[in-house]
C-alpha cells in the first residue's frame, strides 16, 4: 500500500509539471500567432481643431502695491488703520511719538531767534561804522569788517531758519498718511514698537491700490517662452476654488531671467479681472497660456508617438514622405499595421496639446490607423514616460 501511494503521488506531480510546461509554452508562443489587428491597439488619425498651451505656476499679486514707510525714527504711539481696512489718500494711518522732534524744533527756533538778534546787532554796527567813516573817525578797513560781520549774520539766520524748517517737516512726518487710496494688505508694526529710519526706510503698511484688477507673476521655462506673446489668452486655477477656471491675458514678458540649478525661467505677467473679490494676494495660480489655436489640422494621438515596439517585433519598410520646404517642426515616428508586421512612418510635427500632435508632413492621412499600445494578449511594449520626438 505504501508503494502504491508513493507511485500515485509521483504520477500526480509529474502531471502537474507537464501541464505547467505545456501552459508556459502556449503562453510563450501563442501571442505571436495572433493576427496583427488583435495583437495591437490602434487609433485613428483625425483632422480637426487643436489648442496648444504651455503651463507654469505663479502667484497672484496686486497690480500696484505701495510700501508705506517713515522718514523719521520714533516710537509708535497710535495706529489708525489695520488689516483689510479701506483707506483714502491722505488719511492718517499711524502716529509716532513727537516728543524728541518737538524738542529739536524748539531748539532750532531758539537758535534762529539768536541769529536774528545777532543780525540786528550787525546791521546797527554797520550803520554806525558808515557814519563814523564819513566823519573820518574810522578807516575803510573798519567798514569792510562791519560788512563782513553783517553778511555772516545774515548767513547764520538763513542757516538757522533752514534748520527750523527741517525740524518742522520732520515733526509733520511723525504723522504717517496714506499716499494712495486702497486696501491695507499688511500692517508691520504695533503700538510701542520703535522704528529706526537710519539706513533703510522701515515698512509700516502695505497698501494695494486696487484688488479688482490683479496680476499673476509666473515663471515659464525658457523652452516655453518662445511661444508666448503679449495679448495671448491665459487660464488658471487656484486651490481655494477647485474645479473653477479663471481667465486672464498676458501683459508683459520680462527680459530679466532667473537661473536656479541651471534652469532658466522668465517672469510672465498676466492681467486678471477680480471684480468678485474672491482672488486674494499670495494665492498660487496654475497658469496655462494658449500659444496656438488651429482649426483644421491633421493630428495624431500622442500615445502613438510614445509607442515603441518590442525588439522581436516584425518591422516592415519605413514609409517616408518628403516634407515641404516650410514644413519645419520636430521629428517623430508612429507605427501602423502592415501585411506582415509594423510599418514605421516618419513625421514632421507641429503644435501639440495633452492628447494629440499636429502632423506637418508625413505619409499619413485622415482616417489612417496607427498603433498606440499592445493588445491584452500581445507582446511587450517599450514606453517612454514622455512624448518621444526625435
Amino acid at each position: 500500500m505504501d508503494l502504491m501511494h508513493f507511485l500515485s503521488r509521483r504520477l500526480v506531480i509529474a502531471s502537474i509539471v507537464a501541464v505547467a510546461i505545456s501552459g508556459g509554452g502556449y503562453a510563450l508562443f501563442w501571442p505571436k500567432q495572433l493576427p496583427l489587428d488583435q495583437r495591437y491597439s490602434i487609433a485613428a488619425v483625425e483632422r480637426g481643431g487643436l489648442t496648444e498651451m504651455v503651463s507654469a505656476n505663479g502667484t497672484l499679486n496686486p497690480v500696484i502695491l505701495v510700501n508705506v514707510g517713515t522718514q523719521v525714527s520714533g516710537v509708535v504711539q497710535k495706529i489708525h488703520a489695520d488689516f483689510n481696512d479701506k483707506v483714502k489718500q491722505g488719511q492718517v494711518l499711524l502716529e509716532l511719538d513727537p516728543s524728541l522732534i518737538k524738542a529739536q524744533a524748539a531748539q532750532s527756533e531758539a537758535a534762529a531767534a539768536s541769529a536774528k538778534a545777532s543780525l540786528d546787532l550787525a546791521r546797527a554796527n554797520m550803520k554806525r561804522t558808515r557814519a563814523l567813516f564819513q566823519k573820518e573817525y574810522v578807516t575803510s578797513q573798519d567798514v569792510d569788517t562791519a560788512v563782513q560781520a553783517l553778511k555772516a549774520a545774515e548767513a547764520q539766520v538763513a542757516q538757522s531758519m533752514a534748520q527750523v524748517q527741517r525740524d518742522r517737516i520732520n515733526l509733520a512726518y511723525t504723522v504717517i498718511r496714506s499716499p494712495v487710496s486702497g486696501v491695507v494688505v499688511s500692517r508691520e508694526v504695533d503700538v510701542g514698537q520703535t522704528v529706526a529710519a537710519s539706513f533703510q526706510t522701515p515698512t509700516l503698511f502695505k497698501i494695494a491700490q486696487s484688488l479688482t484688477s490683479m496680476q499673476i507673476d509666473s515663471s515659464f521655462a525658457e523652452a516655453d517662452i518662445g511661444g508666448i506673446r503679449v495679448g495671448q489668452e491665459a487660464s488658471f486655477t487656484v486651490d481655494a476654488y477647485p474645479g473653477r477656471e479663471f481667465t486672464g491675458k498676458v501683459r508683459q514678458i520680462r527680459l530679466n531671467p532667473t537661473t536656479q540649478q541651471n534652469v532658466v525661467t522668465y517672469n510672465v505677467v498676466i492681467d486678471v479681472n477680480n471684480d468678485e473679490g474672491i482672488l486674494l494676494p499670495g494665492m498660487t495660480a496654475y497658469v496655462s497660456v494658449v500659444t496656438a489655436r488651429l482649426k483644421s489640422v491633421l493630428k495624431v494621438p500622442n500615445a502613438a508617438l510614445r509607442f515603441r515596439p518590442a525588439a522581436d517585433a516584425v518591422i516592415e519598410n519605413e514609409q517616408v514622405a518628403e516634407p515641404g520646404a516650410k514644413a519645419g517642426g520636430l521629428r517623430g515616428t508612429v507605427y501602423r499595421l502592415g501585411e506582415k508586421g509594423l510599418q514605421p512612418v516618419r513625421l514632421r510635427l507641429g503644435a501639440s496639446d495633452n492628447s494629440t500632435t499636429e502632423v506637418l508632413a508625413g505619409a499619413l492621412k485622415a482616417g489612417d490607423s496607427v498603433v498606440v499600445d499592445v493588445g491584452g494578449s500581445g507582446g511587450v511594449v517599450k514606453r517612454s514616460p514622455r512624448l518621444r520626438i526625435h
